[in-house]
């Protein structure tokens, strides 16, 4: 995989070849010696009038818009912000499904070396499924933070341990810094917890979910009344599958070991199906069948969702009232997601980079003030303790309900292993093979059988594949 991705990202050469036509460290424009930054990940000279930045929807763009204090406006189709001190961010947005934004970044990035200095890619995201792909050391595109002028140990103090493990490489330097940390909850349906419960208060149905086998045994109740604990055996995967004990592959290993926390999710995934507990209709998220469920006419009691997932998928989703939906603990904690910010070796932008970073995922007062306006659980310990205690801090989303009370104390138990560049297909592939397995067209062995072929033929690298006993 090293070999595949460092033939991937040409940009190794792009590093000499920015030395070679752009000067030596003497040689470097002051704003690359204003940022902090190391000339040998930077173009030389001035700092650029554009800064490029690569991302598949409008979040990042609308947290910068929020906090960082050079913004002057954005026009009015969203591809142009307009900085006061006469800068321009160009937005280039591709969707993350399908692989269509790795593919248009992967192609800007071998372009990289060539490019027009207006053109070189200055920032992009990536998300933690992918993440290892872009910080991989060998691989040599997301800048140090540390040359960029940026201290983890003291700029990012206040940032979750574990959102700077995801976002470094395999020898502890951080590439990337992000402003969330996404610890899930259970997400659920007032008026059906009444109807089934006779109660909709949060602790009281936590109680009902406290372990999957106490709500595997709700869900018997839930299912005499005709409803569904949760939509889909996707919905559980992020739960078992980022909680594994151990990356899927080690680092210099060519063999992938599937955890025990897999196997678990598969064989409760099937029990829960067999008996009724999740709609058999709804065979993966992000489908048309998923959004539904979010729906008023669904009969799905509940999500283990993120807050950007109730800020971007299920609110868009829901047709009904405000103040419909509560939250409380679900049966375990986990991380789904992040979208991690990284500055891009080659671009001629350290200092505007630098100063976005620190904006946007650095400054508490500005990270404080993207919970309150997006209700996003964001990266910093000390302001989501308060915002937790805060009594007058509620949702109108969850009828008043302060989520950060359960946020909080969920983040801070959340421990996350090395991730490896073969998480994205690991995580995709064994879902799909299982997948039919569900829905009864293979069996067992089959479905096993049908991930070694799917998985080698994804990562020809990949030798082996170990099955827990």
């Amino acid at each position: 995989m090293k070999k595949r991705v460092v033939s991937l990202m040409l940009c190794l050469s792009m590093v000499a070849g920015l030395t070679a036509c752009g000067g030596d460290a003497a040689g470097a424009g002051s704003g690359a010696a204003d940022a902090g930054a190391d000339s040998s990940y930077v173009a030389a000279g001035e700092e650029g009038k554009v800064i490029n930045i690569y991302c598949w929807n409008d979040e990042f763009r609308t947290r910068v818009e929020a906090v960082y204090d050079k913004v002057d406006h954005t026009s009015d189709d969203g591809t142009i912000t307009y900085l006061t001190d006469g800068t321009e961010i160009h937005w280039t947005v591709n969707p993350n499904q399908d692989g269509v934004y790795q593919s248009k970044l992967d192609e800007g990035l071998l372009n990289q070396a060539t490019a027009a200095d207006d053109d070189k890619i200055d920032m992009f995201l990536s998300e933690t499924d992918y993440v290892v792909k872009y910080t991989d050391a060998e691989a040599d595109v997301a800048i140090p933070l540390t040359d960029l002028g940026i201290d983890p140990a003291t700029d990012l103090a206040d940032q979750y341990d574990f959102t700077k493990t995801v976002a470094s490489d395999a020898n502890g330097v951080q590439r990337g810094s992000t402003w969330q940390a996404c610890p899930c909850l259970f997400v659920y349906r007032r008026d059906i917890a009444q109807d089934t419960f006779g109660t909709d208060d949060p602790d009281e149905i936590h109680a009902k979910v406290a372990d999957w086998a106490t709500m595997k045994a709700s869900g018997e109740e839930l299912k005499a009344k005709g409803y569904f604990t949760l939509a889909g055996y996707a919905d559980t995967f992020r739960a078992y599958g980022n909680s594994i004990s151990a990356p899927w592959v080690e680092e210099g290993s060519t063999e992938i070991n599937v955890d025990p926390q897999i196997i678990n999710w598969i064989n409760d995934s099937k029990d829960w199906l067999d008996a009724g507990l999740l709609d058999k209709n709804i065979k993966g998220q992000w489908t048309d069948d998923w959004n539904k469920s979010m729906g008023s006419a669904s009969k799905v009691f509940g999500f283990l969702l993120p807050a950007w997932g109730i800020d971007f998928v299920l609110n868009p989703n829901w047709d009904g009232e405000a103040g419909e939906w509560a939250v409380t603990d679900g049966p375990q904690a986990f991380n789904w997601g992040g979208s991690f910010v990284h500055g891009c070796a080659g671009t001629d932008n350290p200092e505007h980079v630098k100063e976005i970073i620190l904006a946007v995922t650095a400054n508490k007062d500005n990270l404080m003030k993207i919970t309150k306006d997006y209700l996003d659980f964001t990266n910093t310990q000390s302001g989501m303790k308060e915002i937790a205690e805060d009594e007058s801090f509620g949702a109108e989303f969850l009828g008043g309900e302060n989520p950060f009370k359960y946020f909080q104390p969920a983040a801070a138990s959340i421990e996350m292993t090395t991730l490896s560049p073969y998480d994205q297909g690991c995580v995709e592939l064994i879902q799909s093979s299982f997948g039919d397995y569900f829905q009864g067209q293979v069996d067992f062995e089959t479905a096993k059988a049908n991930f070694e072929k799917a998985i080698m033929e994804r990562y020809p690298d990949i030798t082996a594949v170990n099955w827990p006993e």
